[in-house]
């Protein structure tokens, strides 16, 4: 699986979109900074996705997240990619007996498709929405990628790159 995280809130995400000629969209924005942690892990091989909503990015919650993945696929047992976050890398990090981890080269988010989550989530669920609370957010956040996890193929799609599909191979 490919671990990684990124923080969604009341923090507008303006982008392009289509209106009638001779009219121009009118988009609202807000510069609220409130935000969450959104956790997920995606497997290339069967396009399973698993997540989880935290208030901080830290140690605790990564030790969360290992504990719900490893629960949720207790039969298996589980590479986890993911990048050199600090809370990654901490001596407090208790990781489940099911699960390894091996860590990504320095700056290189290019080689992590959990990155694709964000960018899919962001366009789909987050474009050009202004929510009323951060509760609101964290819910369409939730929204999105519960849709996300119960479309398998999509998130094989999205995920699975030749690269790491090769490694299935060798």
């Amino acid at each position: 699986m490919f671990q990684d995280e990124a923080r969604f809130g009341r923090m507008s995400d303006p982008r392009a979109c289509w209106a009638p000629a001779p009219h121009r969209p009118v988009v609202d924005l807000a510069l609220i900074r409130e935000f969450r942690y959104e956790y997920a892990a995606i497997s290339p091989w069967d396009g399973s996705l698993d997540f989880m909503t935290c208030e901080k990015m830290n140690t605790e919650s990564m030790n969360c997240f290992l504990k719900q993945v490893s629960e949720s696929h207790q039969d298996d047992f589980m590479v986890m990619v993911l990048d050199g976050a600090s809370s990654h890398k901490s001596k407090d990090l208790k990781i489940p007996e099911n699960v390894a981890l091996v860590l990504l080269p320095p700056y290189s988010p290019e080689l992590n498709p959990a990155e694709q989550i964000w960018n899919m989530l962001r366009r789909n669920y987050f474009a050009n929405r202004v929510f009323d609370s951060l509760d609101a957010a964290t819910q369409q956040a939730e929204y999105g990628l519960a849709q996300m996890a119960s479309d398998k193929p999509i998130m094989k799609s999205l995920s699975n790159w030749p690269w790491i599909n090769a490694i299935l191979k060798a």
